[in-house]
């Protein structure tokens, strides 16, 4: 079967592929940096490990050490993807002249200036993300700590970030989605469960009283539910960022990462009930197996839920910025990221697909028979034709077809690197 009979299957159900195929197309994703290089930044001594609840696990050879290999293995991903992409950074990725260095409290944004210039040349956006983690100022806490000293530092990085952050967005004439998340927390009971909270407070207000553009610059609250050195407890918990996001509508959105919830939880229920309340909301989409252990990301159940869910509530339209965030450093880095960005688009393109206004109706008749029936059907329908077409279109390979050009890649480029 080819697109033509395919388009015509789901023309019988008042789909049309070709405008969903053009949707998508238009659908802006970002695509984290720090998959390329097991998240460990250009900032600090790579040889250290990673803190505040980060951790990568596996040793496959070629891992980006230098800007430059981290944007040339970025660009092989890039010819492997269809879509619309952002470039995701995080304030560890400052890059430096020689013989030039400045903490995190004193970044500028032309220590992203080369960054810049790689997304001008690609045509892509960029988001940004304070780096509150791997530094010898996490004692292990950073926003939330008792130490003055330390807590001051930790503000004024978020401060300088503000900045970048603005400057991304002016330079590339797209919104800058920052986010603010912290490993910070205990590994056993506390003694003390507020006062973390309310310094954590204070000191986000302390960060977004920077001045910025909030139709420029998007801040937002990640939550948490725990992470390594942290079991016990999380001081930006989900209901900490949410409240946090629903009290400060007007200078910040919440975030969602599907990894950082209890595992009988589910962010594609939980979108809808955002956006019934928030104009806007922002989503890291990765795989999480049994708590935050960010696995690339598959086209699985819970991936093509919360795309239906994106799609359904609108929220193509502006109302949910998209983003993925995962880093596996068993596998190679390139395929990792093109496997994980590929299914993300298959899992929008699914949903575009989805007659959602008539399964609606099915559902608000209450016939839930139907309802199921056509749910069912839906999943047997010539999905695979109507994404090989998208891919066509876009100028990349099909799904048989890439992965020659990543083992390629690793004997040309990344088998030399070690």
């Amino acid at each position: 079967m080819g697109y033509m009979e395919a388009k015509e299957r789901y023309a019988a159900l008042s789909v049309d592929t070709d405008a969903a195929l053009h949707k998508l197309a238009a659908v802006p994703v970002s695509i984290h940096c720090w998959q390329g290089d097991d998240v460990r930044g250009f900032d600090t001594d790579p040889s250290k490990p990673l803190t505040g609840g980060i951790q990568t696990t596996g040793n496959y050879p070629g891992r980006a050490r230098t800007p430059e290999e981290l944007m040339a293995d970025f660009d092989e991903m890039l010819r492997l993807c269809p879509g619309t992409k952002k470039l995701n950074l995080h304030a560890s990725y400052a890059i430096f002249e020689e013989g030039e260095w400045a903490d995190r409290d004193r970044l500028e944004p032309k220590h992203f200036k080369k960054w810049v210039e790689f997304c001008k040349a690609r045509g892509l956006g960029a988001d940004f993300n304070p780096t509150f983690f791997s530094h010898p100022k996490c004692d292990p806490l950073t926003l939330s700590s008792p130490n003055e000293e330390t807590r001051r530092f930790w503000i004024e990085h978020g401060k300088a970030c503000i900045r970048i952050s603005s400057y991304l967005a002016e330079e590339l004439g797209q919104p800058c989605v920052m986010n603010i998340w912290t490993g910070d927390g205990f590994k056993d009971i506390p003694a003390d469960r507020m006062g973390p909270r309310v310094r954590y407070r204070e000191a986000i207000d302390e960060i977004l009283s920077e001045p910025y553009d909030f139709a420029k610059v998007k801040p937002c609250i990640e939550s948490k539910v725990f992470g390594i050195g942290v079991e016990a407890y999380t001081v930006g918990s989900a209901e900490f960022a949410l409240s946090y996001a629903a009290a400060n509508m007007d200078k910040c959105i919440p975030l969602m990462d599907n990894g950082h919830y209890h595992p009988t939880e589910v962010v594609s229920d939980k979108i809808p009930a955002l956006l019934t309340f928030f104009p806007e909301i922002a989503l890291h989409i990765t795989r999480p197996i049994r708590w935050d252990s960010d696995h690339v990301v598959l086209f699985d159940d819970e991936t093509r839920e919360i795309c239906k869910e994106i799609v359904r509530c609108g929220g193509l339209d502006g109302r949910v910025n998209i983003a993925l965030d995962y880093f596996d450093a068993s596998i190679n880095r390139v395929a990792a990221w093109t496997v994980g960005v590929r299914n993300l688009q298959k899992a929008l393109l699914y949903a575009l697909l989805t007659p959602n206004d008539a399964l609606k109706r099915l559902q608000d008749e209450g016939d839930f028979t139907a309802l199921l029936v056509k749910q069912e059907e839906m999943k047997t329908l010539p999905f695979g034709e109507v994404w090989d077409a998208y891919c066509e279109r876009a100028g990349v390979p099909k799904d048989g077809e890439w992965f020659d050009e990543v083992k390629r890649y690793e004997q040309d480029v990344l088998s030399k690197r070690n």
